[in-house]
């Protein structure tokens, strides 16, 4: 990719190690070189956006083109079909209550290139006692074994909860009267840039590397996500028009990928999600756009992307302020939709590096396509450089964008006692009485 884009040389990015002489930035005073974000709601010719119309037909289509282009990448248009088995179907329970699952793979066609063989892994799981169509939450995650309901193990970036603590996700849907999809990122494809070459993206390229514009991991887990969406709109015990999308630290930054991208998706729980989510790549504060185009995450990204870390380069020398869009611009492909942004504290594992104010910015910055949707931003200022985060454990929650900052560690955990009820709320579900 180096070669195809004429890259001789990448900066390195900053060390998680405070002790390394390259140790990341941590001083505010340092954290905005770049304060002027791209604007969100100016047309590329220069005309302000005045109404939703315009952002439907005009801007959004126009930062969808520079993330495709530039940052994330393009979903190529002979990606093929898929088609979804349910492959088990049991009774059990989640806690207390009395489910129905559902073990599903879907085959992505591979008659263009039999060497490589994609089947999505999905469960479902729904109320048992469910007097029709229920609302569905689809995880990022591994997928639990069906016949004992047990919760899944907590996967990459999402720790299981303490002894004494809420009880988990899976438990608060179906006690609310929701069901959730547990969907495997690995089985869509790999998250490592040798699984380039296979997963969705290798079965598209038979087997070649990628293209500067084709897309990374992140685009391709929202793909699939996607395509788990278009089986729970056949599954007569899903409410496809409520169905949300939840993930995790790089799942967090796929989560939100995935409703920016799909309109379909109704809400997200956007958790811990860092630089290449929620987090501004302008900002200089813990991981870097160095950290993404470096051997460890440029698979995540568009090969495009690389750029921005470019030291030595036939184009020069490209970094974060050249990046033609931004966090705020992926956050406000979410609107008017309810979107939740959560973090937890340093303290308790979640790290600096993530830059939890630099995602606070970024969704105030937001914020104004929300309004202009009809729909209700943080209900702060729009001046996001003098702005700061709330307290820890205070709840912004008042309106479709929502925040809050929890007490515990990596993990969305002890948001969801509020994420559910606030996703009732916007969602017009009614909690089961239980």
């Amino acid at each position: 990719m180096m070669a195809q884009l004429g890259i001789r040389k990448l900066r390195p990015g900053p060390s998680g190690n405070e002790n390394d002489p390259n140790h990341a930035n941590y001083d505010e005073a340092q954290a905005n070189p770049y304060p002027n974000l791209p604007e969100v709601l100016t047309l590329k010719n220069g005309r302000r956006v005045t109404s939703a119309r315009m952002w439907n037909e005009q801007r959004r289509p126009e930062i969808v083109e520079e993330f495709d282009r530039e940052v994330l990448g393009r979903v190529p248009k002979n990606v093929p079909k898929v088609t979804w088995t349910v492959t088990e179907t049991a009774e059990g329970k989640v806690g207390p209550y009395a489910v129905i699952g559902k073990r599903l793979v879907g085959h992505v066609d591979n008659s263009s290139f039999p060497e490589i063989s994609v089947d999505i892994q999905m469960n479902l799981v729904t109320p048992a006692d469910a007097k029709g169509p229920v609302p569905v939450m689809m995880m990022f995650g591994n997928a639990a074994a069906l016949p004992s309901m047990t919760p899944p193990a907590a996967p990459a970036g999402r720790g299981a909860p303490p002894a004494g603590s809420d009880p988990p996700a899976q438990q608060q849907l179906i006690a609310d009267g929701w069901g959730y999809a547990s969907i495997g990122p690995g089985s869509i494809q790999a998250d490592n840039g040798e699984g380039l070459t296979k997963g969705i993206i290798g079965l598209v390229n038979k087997g070649e590397r990628r293209k500067p514009d084709d897309w990374g991991s992140l685009r391709a887990w929202a793909w699939g996500a996607s395509r788990g969406l278009d089986y729970l709109e056949t599954d007569k015990a899903v409410d496809a028009k409520k169905v949300g999308i939840e993930g995790v630290s790089r799942y967090g930054k796929a989560a939100l990928v995935t409703m920016a991208y799909d309109q379909r998706f109704a809400v997200v729980l956007v958790g811990s999600s860092g630089e290449g989510g929620a987090k501004l790549h302008r900002r200089n504060w813990g991981e870097a756009v160095e950290n993404l185009t470096g051997a460890g995450e440029y698979h995540w990204m568009a090969g495009n992307f690389m750029k921005y870390g470019a030291a030595e380069a036939d184009f020069g020398s490209k970094n974060a302020g050249d990046i033609p869009v931004d966090a705020h611009q992926l956050l406000a492909l979410c609107a008017p939709r309810p979107t939740f942004i959560s973090y937890g504290v340093p303290e308790k594992g979640d790290a600096r590096w993530l830059d939890h104010q630099g995602s606070y910015m970024a969704a105030i910055a937001a914020g104004p396509v929300f309004k202009l949707l009809g729909a209700k931003d943080l209900g702060v200022s729009n001046d996001y450089m003098k702005e700061k985060m709330p307290a820890v454990n205070v709840s912004m929650l008042d309106g479709q964008l929502a925040w809050r900052q929890h007490d515990g560690g990596h993990t969305d955990g002890p948001n969801w006692k509020y994420f559910i009820p606030w996703a009732d709320k916007n969602l017009k579900h009614t909690a089961l009485a239980r």
